[in-house]
This record gives structure tokens, sequence and C-alpha cells, in this order.
């Protein structure tokens, strides 16, 4: 049996692996990458590489076995269409008759291309008869956070998300869950709604961020359009502004507050503070 982790070179990926290693044998994981060039560090640690890539199916005939825990990331490429990249994973983990196939989806009921893809995701691998777990991820701070330096520039935080909350946590939050469910038992067949502990608003989020760096930096709301024209200007190419934007809408409709503490009773402990993550992100 193997814990295989596809997208392992990325953000998310790299955090699983690390959060694997502290519970599971280097030999017992394998990490899938497009690049292997960009995953010698993870091949110095003893994880065993496997190339294949999500927009070619028949890179995967073989790689999976029966027995094996898949964690499937979700593709990054939002031009594409994404649930037939998944599927390119589901069928072999299908065919080969793995043990587990857990899948990082998103939080709330919100419509859109990207939430459309991950529920086609969902629906595909229900109807394959693999066990599974869905790992539906709220928002990262780190999404929220990387706005800081222009926030920092322009003396103001702007943002499409009227008095809305969300209940975000840590990049490296979810991945401890992945990792948790991967390495863990009991999990087949199951349905996380991952999220913060505490939902906060972006007024709030200003706040902490004025208190920390020492400068006021008020919250200024817009509309979803004038945010995606933001966006474009500062160069985001199509279609990430909209679907910035959409997050916003889902923010202010209120479909990302929910706090269910499915993450921390999977990690075992609460999930980051945001202010940690003002103050990380401030410090690097």
């Amino acid at each position: 049996m193997s814990i295989i982790v596809t997208g392992a070179s990325g953000q998310l990926g790299r955090l699983v692996i690390d959060q694997l290693l502290a519970t599971v044998p280097a030999s017992e994981v394998t990490a899938v990458v497009r690049d292997p060039g960009k995953a010698s560090g993870l091949a110095a640690r003893g994880v065993t590489l496997a190339v294949a890539d999500y927009n070619s199916p028949e890179s995967f005939d073989g790689l999976l076995q029966a027995g094996d825990r898949v964690l499937l990331i979700s593709g990054s490429e939002m031009h594409r269409d994404r649930a037939a990249q998944h599927q390119a994973v589901l069928g072999a983990a299908a065919k080969a008759g793995v043990a587990l196939f857990a899948y990082t989806s998103i939080i709330g009921s919100q419509t859109g291309p990207v939430t459309d893809d991950h529920r086609a995701t969902e629906d595909a691998i229900r109807a394959s008869g693999v066990p599974y777990s869905l790992l539906r991820n709220n928002l990262y701070h780190e999404m929220v956070t990387m706005n800081i330096p222009a926030a920092l520039q322009h003396g103001a935080l702007v943002r499409a998300a009227g008095d809305g909350r969300v209940a975000s946590a840590a990049r490296a939050d979810y991945a401890a869950a992945a990792a948790a469910v991967l390495s863990g038992d009991g999990h087949e067949d199951t349905v996380y709604e991952l999220s913060g502990d505490t939902a906060w608003s972006f007024a709030e989020f200003a706040a902490e961020l004025s208190k920390q760096s020492g400068r006021q930096v008020p919250y200024r709301a817009v509309t979803g359009e004038e945010y995606a024209a933001i966006l474009s200007a500062a160069g985001l190419p199509d279609p990430i502004p909209h679907v910035l934007a959409g997050f916003d809408a889902s923010i202010t409709a209120g479909e990302l507050a929910v706090t269910t503490g499915d993450l921390s009773r999977l990690v075992g402990r609460p999930t980051t503070p945001v202010a940690d993550a003002i103050a990380a992100a401030l410090a690097g």
C-alpha cells in the first residue's frame, strides 16, 4: 500500500507530504509531479517520484495499485475543463481498485466555473464506486494575506466582500487534514466541510493589519465589477479576476462563514488564527 499525492510539487502538495512524513515512512509515499526537476527536494527525503499530467490520462496507466490511498489535489488551470483533468486520475484509481480516493474540493453551495468543476468531480467520484473522502476546503488565509503588500502601498484594503465573514484557515491546516485522512482509518465515503474555527470580516482583517503594521489601513468595499477591473488592471489574466470577485460574492452572501469544526477535529488542534497569518506575511 502506498499513499499517492498528486500535484505534489505545488504549495499544498508539498505541505501534505511534509505532514505525512511526520508519521509515515517516506518509502510509503509517492509524489506525482509534472516536472521532476521541481521535486528534487522530495526525492532527497526518500519520497518516490512519479511523473504524470492531468492533461495526459495515459500517463497515469499503471501508476496506481490496489490498496493505495490517493489524494487528488484539484487542478489549478482555470482555463481548462478541470473536471475532465480530474477524470484522468479518477479513472486510473477506479481501474486499480484503490482503497481510498480523497479530493480537495470547495466548501459552500455557490455556483460558477470554479465550483461547477468541483461539483462535477464530486459527482464523478461518487459514481465511480471508489471509496472516497471529499475535503471541501474554505478559503486559504494566504489568498487574503497576498493582498497585504498592495494594501500597505495604497493605504487601503480593497475587496468586494461587503460586511460578509469568512472562516478561512492556513494552507498548512488543510494540508494537515488531508494527511490525517490519508494516513488514518475510517474515512471511507466521508465529506468534510473544512473551515477555520472563527469567521472574520475584512474590516476586522484591516484593523488587525493596521495594528500589526503600525499603519492605518482601512477596508474599502467595492462592487464585484470594480474589484475584477482593479485586478485586471494590476495584470491578472482572465478568468482569475472574475474568479476572485466570485469568491467575494460568496463571502458577501455568507456562504464562507460556516464553522463546522471538521478541520480542527481532523488535525487535533485549533486552526491557525488569521492574526498569525498576517504576522507571518508581514515578517516574510
